[in-house]
């Protein structure tokens, strides 16, 4: 059989919820709806930090279990890599400067006969 181990919040907790619960009260709220309301209050902290701890510990064992692992190479290491820089200029600039001194020199020929 499985026991339900229930831990008393601590009393900062507890404060922390009669705080929460104090502020959102309504006007004709009884204490002990306060109290009641605290109390819940009390049980969604502890909820809420118990599935942070589950979370944590199934990612410490995620973490183990892949350290654990062999680490693959991703490069072989008796094959050489041979690496390739080709720059490729694209061809509207060098057309543009042909044309350009194209331009200047049926100026001066034209210019210069007069």
């Amino acid at each position: 059989m499985a026991k339900n181990v229930y831990q008393k919040p601590s009393p900062e907790i507890q404060a922390e919820a009669l705080k929460i619960a104090r502020a959102t009260q309504r006007p004709a709220q009884t204490k002990e709806q306060t109290k009641l309301i605290a109390q819940g209050i009390e049980k969604g902290i502890a909820l809420y930090k118990k599935q942070q701890r589950e979370k944590a510990r199934e990612l410490n064992r995620k973490l183990k279990r892949v350290a654990s692992q062999p680490r693959p190479s991703t490069e072989p290491e008796d094959q050489e890599v041979v690496e390739r820089i080709v720059y490729r200029q694209h061809w509207l600039p060098w057309l543009l400067l042909a044309l350009s001194w194209l331009g200047w020199g049926v100026y001066f020929v034209v210019s210069g006969g007069q």
